[in-house]
């Protein structure tokens, strides 16, 4: 039997896990990643605009960020924005691309990175179990207003509760393999 509570459920519990991940990919590692910049805008023709939707952002070395804007004119306008966002990244521009490189992190900034990334796991676990609780709240008020027999309230509770062990582990998968992907050299 699947309810609609557990289906409610699956996808309150997904969307917390999806915040996570998109939460932990803007991270900075010793890595280079082209979602690290998602965060970035610029500020072109009047507008800000988000750099993926000015320029095309490649990965083509582990440490080694290349931007190349769709306008050329546009060059300066985005190696201002990111110079003064807050991912302390110096860009070099040759006329026609901007090269990041990526700076080696030191043992203390990384530490520091994977608190974050332990604190932000554990607001999505939090958050998962809220959802949790609600349902299953949810469930004993159709048990008690007998909508709901007791035997399919107790099947209830216990797929919610399943659901909410499989997010935790995949939050949990994902929160170390961020702090592999940050700790190593």
């Amino acid at each position: 039997m699947d309810h609609e509570l557990v289906q409610e459920a699956g996808s309150k519990m997904g969307k917390s896990l999806e915040a996570f991940q998109q939460e932990i990919m803007h991270i900075r590692t010793g890595r280079a990643s082209v979602g690290l910049l998602d965060s970035v805008e610029v500020d072109m023709y009047g507008a800000k605009m988000k750099l993926n939707q000015v320029a095309t952002i490649t990965a083509p070395e582990a440490r080694l960020l290349v931007v190349q804007p769709w306008d050329k004119t546009q060059l300066a306008a985005i190696e201002k924005a990111i110079q003064t966002s807050p991912l302390d990244i110096t860009p070099s521009n040759d006329g026609t691309v901007i090269r990041l490189p990526m700076p080696q992190l030191s043992e203390e900034r990384r530490k520091e990175f994977v608190k974050m990334v332990g604190k932000l796991a554990e607001e999505a676990r939090v958050s998962i179990r809220n959802v949790r609780r609600h349902e299953v709240e949810s469930v004993k008020k159709l048990q008690k207003s007998g909508e709901v027999p007791e035997d399919d309230a107790h099947k209830l509770s216990s797929q919610i509760q399943k659901l909410t062990d499989e997010h935790i582990e995949k939050v949990d998968k994902a929160l170390k393999g961020k702090e592999a992907e940050i700790m190593e050299v």
